[in-house]
């Protein structure tokens, strides 16, 4: 005996207006839930559960969604049907009548996301003589549909002019079954008009609606930013959580605190253990996004043997990545704790043992298009992150100095061609310091480590050794750099002496940067707890711009008198 097929129709020519402005760039059914597209979920569900052909309606940014679709393959029929003007929901039923065939067809939503089984919907259907079935649940605050005791539709609360109807408000989950016949009552071919608006004119005219009501199953109206973050979040964790742990565990989400960036992090918890989260947001594809460069370069630096956290799961669209939980030790707690310059010292061999592998070994078949900010530190990056940075962010609107210092962009210039013309090239992390250094059973793991790219190998050991976060007396921190080319000799040839030049460099264009975004945080962030790091910063590029004029042979007098100058205006302002 033959199979009985049926058909489906998405609705999926929506504008998606709640979910601005990210829908100007993907339109709403092709949103990811742990990696996956939306609409790409629901097809492959209708598949599972017998479906044989699968009509979906587009308008808004129908292209893409017809891109996406010849893209697949799902081993049924799947076609798109294109509306000039948009009809609705009940106008696009209408408008497809003829594509979906003689027998009973779906309807679903593409904007919820739910394990409901639609093969059983579609049985219930077949098994009831009502000519429509709406799959309902009980889903504060969606309880708009009125349900008598015979589980038949009544009425609907939506509906302009309805009035209070006998039974119980239920929701509706954007499933329901249609036999053809129904159709031939609906306006015209090309009208626009809701299905909801027309069922309560069906009902009221003596037609009856049934009621499949469900429980226990999960669903997920995707249609707000708050509760697509909050499915995808939830999903890409499980997926997390079934890898690290090899099955299937509740969880429980605890709120990290947030440091410099806009990133959110949470810890899950479970009973296997433990993980970290990070959200970012939603990201627009094609391009170079945050979420793709920590991903993407995170896995690279694992294959390359640097510590640096396991992601499990990623959702690059969502912003969302769930990894290793290293613990809540950083390299700052740790020198913190420790009592002698020795102690700091056995701290650090570790973590620059692991630079000095992210520096060599990080850069082989390191692809510059996981690089989102710039594919390399170069004098583009020096001039305008870091020193116009500093005078910006944190000579202007930190202290408030309208900075006009004749020579000063000359001397800018003058570094950035210092720096890059002394360059020892490898990978560099760019953010090298305490607080991106996590110690887990004491060996450190770096983090944070998006912003990475090729530039000098000397940019991230001035940046960890002038970090303000731990102020390392000079003593350690001479003593720490050259135990770290001995240990970076191990894996290249070093120069010693152009090692050492080039150090000068990076150590004064880094701390231009740490004071301005240092300012940028305080200010414009209003995260004032970073303003208390700012005085040893300051004092620091005093001495940092001596140490560059020594070791380069040429002056600075710009540059040092603006930092003089801050570095006053932050000491009168502190003995005030």
């Amino acid at each position: 005996m033959r199979k009985k097929t049926w058909s489906a129709l998405v609705l999926a020519a929506g504008f998606g207006t709640r979910l601005l402005p990210h829908t100007r760039h993907t339109p709403k059914p092709l949103f990811t839930i742990d990696s996956r597209p939306l609409l790409d979920i629901i097809i492959t569900r209708l598949a599972e559960a017998g479906c044989s052909d699968v009509v979906v309606n587009t308008h808004y940014m129908s292209q893409k969604i017809t891109s996406f679709l010849e893209s697949r393959r799902y081993g049924i029929n799947v076609k798109t049907s294109h509306e000039p003007k948009i009809l609705g929901t009940g106008g696009a039923i209408r408008n497809n009548v003829d594509l979906l065939g003689e027998s009973p067809f779906m309807v679903i939503n593409s904007d919820i996301y739910t394990n409901i089984d639609l093969q059983a919907v579609y049985r219930f259907h077949t098994d009831n003589d009502a000519p429509v079935t709406m799959v309902m649940h009980d889903r504060q605050p969606f309880n708009t549909v009125w349900v008598d005791r015979e589980n038949l539709v009544t009425g609907f609360n939506e509906v302009s002019g309805a009035r209070s109807h006998c039974g119980k408000l239920m929701a509706f989950t954007g499933i329901h079954v249609i036999d053809p016949g129904v159709t031939r009552q609906m306006p015209p071919e090309g009208t626009f008009f809701s299905v909801i608006d027309f069922y309560a004119a069906l009902i009221k005219n003596g037609g009856r609606i049934k009621a499949m009501i469900v429980s226990g199953h999960e669903w997920d109206d995707i249609g707000t930013y708050e509760s697509y973050r909050n499915t995808a979040f939830r999903e890409t964790v499980r997926s997390a959580i079934k890898k690290a742990f090899g099955m299937a565990h509740s969880f429980k989400v605890e709120q990290l605190h947030p440091d410099g960036s806009d990133t959110r992090w949470s810890r899950i918890i479970c009973s296997a253990g433990s993980l970290v989260a990070c959200e970012r947001g939603i990201q627009e594809p094609g391009k170079k996004t945050e979420a793709i460069a920590f991903t993407s370069i995170g896995r690279h630096l694992r294959s390359r043997r640097v510590n640096v956290p396991l992601i499990y799961s990623s959702d690059t669209f969502a912003g969302i990545s769930v990894m290793d939980d290293l613990g809540s030790m950083s390299l700052q707690h740790a020198v913190k704790k420790a009592k002698t310059p020795g102690d700091i010292h056995k701290l650090y061999i570790p973590v620059l043992e692991n630079l000095a592998v992210l520096s060599t070994r990080g850069i082989e078949d390191f692809d510059h298009e996981w690089a989102f900010q710039t594919e390399q530190y170069d004098k583009n990056v020096i001039i305008e992150q870091e020193c116009r940075y500093f005078v910006r962010a944190f000579m202007l609107d930190f202290l408030g100095m309208d900075i006009v210092e004749d020579g000063l962009e000359r001397e800018f210039e003058t570094l950035a061609e210092l720096t890059t013309s002394l360059a020892i090239e490898g990978l560099i992390h760019r953010d090298m310091q305490s607080r991106n250094v996590m110690l887990k059973d004491g060996i450190p793991f770096f983090i944070d480590f998006q912003g990475a790219r090729t530039g000098p190998i000397q940019y991230d050991i001035a940046s960890l050794m002038i970090d303000p976060y731990v102020n390392l007396e000079r003593a350690v921190q001479e003593q720490l750099v050259s135990a770290y080319i001995k240990i970076i000799s191990r894996y290249r040839k070093i120069d010693e002496k152009l090692f050492m030049a080039g150090y000068a460099c990076c150590a004064v264009a880094r701390n231009l940067q740490i004071l301005g975004a240092f300012g940028h945080l305080t200010v414009k962030k209003e995260k004032s707890w970073f303003a208390g790091y700012i005085p040893s910063a300051a004092k620091n590029l005093v001495g940092r711009i001596v140490e560059l004029e020594e070791s380069s042979g040429k002056k600075f007098p710009a540059l040092t008198h603006t930092a003089s100058m801050a570095n006053e205006s932050i000491i009168s302002a502190s003995s005030r």
